[in-house]
């Protein structure tokens, strides 16, 4: 069972049981109690709930008037719906740099990659930690998907994903779109029902985004236990992070504390990572990569024209960034057996570490 899900189940199973008994699958009460619940939680005016956090950026996107012609600018180090949506309807994505300590998108990169033709700029709160906003008329729409629970909203919009792995997860896809703009809520809950006002009266072009009420009642169940989860979530993280100051590991660049880190992940720049993941599995210790390989260098993208050392930090960064566990359900002790295995491996390859700080 998922771990997050176990600590809610029996509010869960009486969410979905209420969704069955009613009969209304889509939108309906559950989906609008639940946008109600969400705005309150994140302090905003409106929230819109979608079928994604990917359609949460494309109708968002669609609200401002981005298309052919238009340009987007973003970080080439997210997941690829940050970018991917913009695609889809026909514009062209400028990826900026990114601030190698933060690994998120360099504001003053990305507000000189604006142009008379940017309609967008898409920051993204990777892994939870807060990004610095550029300084720029152009609308900032946040890719908030992995920093629910963590800094408040600074841009036009900031879009949010409910992927069952996410600090606050659903049963399957879904998303939302956060706004203090009634005009633009007002028109993203227009483009989520085909544009339709009222039904079969198609006033604009829009999409299906519709939230299930399944969805949304498990969401509305997991949302109170938001700030206890989050809190959990920055204790580890410390724990994490005092324990690799007290081992002295110069092989490993952390992660920057931040008051408001969601910390959906704990990431660290390490040397020799592929050596260190092999290391960390025989040990049992689980991790990940997000992500391997930069947006610019993908396929789908060469007709940008970037190519490698186009943007230099990026691609060094994507070579190095190992996830370490990190949930609320994580056991006790895991953080300091972590660093002790990491320490341990560098020891084994002939750098012995550090006393103090990294």
């Amino acid at each position: 069972m998922h771990a997050e899900l176990a600590l809610v189940r029996a509010d869960v199973d009486a969410a979905i049981a209420r969704v069955l008994d009613s009969g209304v699958f889509i939108g309906g009460p559950e989906v609008k109690s639940f946008e109600q619940a969400l705005a309150q939680a994140a302090n905003v005016s409106h929230a819109v709930g979608v079928s994604s956090g990917t359609d949460a950026l494309l109708a968002t996107l669609m609200a401002l008037g981005v298309g052919p012609g238009s340009e987007v600018v973003t970080t080439a180090f997210t997941f690829f719906a940050t970018a991917g949506a913009a695609t889809r309807l026909g514009a062209r994505v400028v990826f900026a740099e990114i601030d190698e300590t933060t690994l998120n998108l360099d504001p003053r990169a990305a507000a000189s990659a604006c142009s008379d033709r940017t309609r967008a700029v898409i920051p993204v709160h990777l892994f939870g930690h807060p990004a610095t906003l550029p300084a720029t008329s152009v609308p900032i729409v946040e890719d908030a998907a992995q920093s629910l629970g963590g800094p408040a909203l600074g841009g036009i919009a900031a879009t949010l994903s409910f992927f069952p792995t996410k600090n606050v997860g659903a049963v399957g896809d879904a998303g939302a779109v956060l706004t203090n703009d009634a005009a633009l809520a007002e028109r993203i809950t227009l483009l989520r029902t085909h544009g339709a006002q009222p039904k079969y009266h198609h006033l604009v072009v829009g999409g299906n985004f519709r939230l299930d009420a399944i969805q949304a009642a498990v969401l509305r169940a997991k949302l109170p236990h938001l700030a206890a989860w989050t809190a959990r979530r920055r204790l580890l993280a410390q724990r994490y992070l005092d324990a690799f100051a007290a081992a002295g590991i110069p092989e490993i660049r952390l992660p920057p504390a931040h008051p408001q880190h969601a910390w959906h992940q704990f990431v660290v720049c390490a040397q020799d990572r592929n050596g260190l993941r092999q290391h960390l599995a025989a040990a049992e210790i689980g991790t990940e990569i997000y992500y391997p390989e930069p947006l610019h260098l993908q396929p789908c993208f060469a007709d940008l024209g970037y190519r490698p050392r186009s943007l230099p930090v990026t691609e060094r960064v994507v070579r190095e960034v190992i996830a370490l566990p990190l949930h609320p359900s994580l056991p006790e002790g895991i953080p300091e057996q972590v660093v002790g295995q990491i320490a341990a491996f560098y020891r084994k390859n002939g750098v012995r570490p550090a006393t103090g700080n990294p």
